[in-house]
């Protein structure tokens, strides 16, 4: 089977590329290095022309990593194959991130492409039950129950991966604006009163895409937001450079475990 990557920004990408041989998909207005990797440029407004190349290049299994905003279509550049989908895809857009991202997977699926997930590739940065770093306090685990409720609560809904509580209260909840605007938003009502950022699937998540991250900023973050703790789902996170995480962690002094 020949892959192709659909890289989207951060680091992902290129940690799949060391998976095995792989071309990039990359969008307009995606900025990637690919050290060398074949490149397929791409648009939104041409997916036939896209998948007309994919199959060119024999290539039958895609795997999605990487964070991509929603995209904006030009009418006037729309291919023959695109424009009899966009009913299709308009009914994608007007879903949650979930939806949205199912109803790729099943357009994927319908032009003959399998769909990996990026744990797939590389299981090895999957984190899994236990203490990465530091030693969870009782008033860290207790906060880390209450945004984990929180988020559970709120699966259903389709509005985020991560929130944070501290002293028992809920400080954030991760919507479309994402991780880093959450802890920015925590960092501006920053208290010395510690606090978890706890991050996991929504619930019945399809983990092909949009699999929750963690990486070395992840950590810097948290710190700036006041907080101490990072409690991720096991099995269902992956560590982005786990040296750099661990070495962020111990000079922040922020413990970081997985829990079911």
């Amino acid at each position: 089977m020949a892959r192709a990557i659909i890289a989207g920004t951060g680091a992902l990408p290129g940690l799949l590329l060391k998976a095995g041989p792989a071309h990039l998909v990359v969008f307009d207005g995606v900025e990637i290095k690919a050290h060398g990797t074949p490149v397929i440029p791409a648009r939104f407004e041409q997916l036939g022309r896209l998948f007309t190349r994919l199959r060119e290049e024999g290539i039958d299994e895609l795997c999605l990593a990487g964070a991509m905003t929603r995209p904006q279509f030009d009418p006037s550049a729309l291919d023959a194959e695109t424009m009899e989908l966009m009913p299709r895809l308009m009914a994608a857009l007007a879903q949650g991130d979930d939806g949205l991202l199912c109803s790729i997977i099943a357009l994927l699926e319908d032009q003959g492409f399998t769909v990996r997930a990026a744990h797939e590739l590389r299981p090895d940065l999957v984190l899994d039950e236990g203490v990465l770093t530091g030693i969870p306090t009782d008033r860290q685990q207790v906060d880390a129950a209450r945004a984990r409720a929180v988020l559970e609560a709120l699966g259903p809904l389709d509005v985020g991966q991560g929130a944070v509580a501290a002293a028992g209260q809920m400080l954030g909840i991760e919507t479309l604006q994402g991780t880093d605007a959450m802890l920015n938003f925590v960092a501006r009502g920053r208290t010395d009163m510690g606090g978890v950022f706890v991050k996991r699937p929504k619930p019945g998540q399809d983990l092909r895409v949009d699999m929750p991250v963690i990486g070395p900023e992840t950590v810097r973050a948290v710190a700036r937001a006041g907080l101490d703790g990072i409690e991720v789902a096991a099995g269902g996170v992956l560590l982005l450079d786990r040296r750099a995480v661990l070495a962020e962690a111990e000079t922040h002094d922020v413990a970081i475990w997985a829990t079911p």
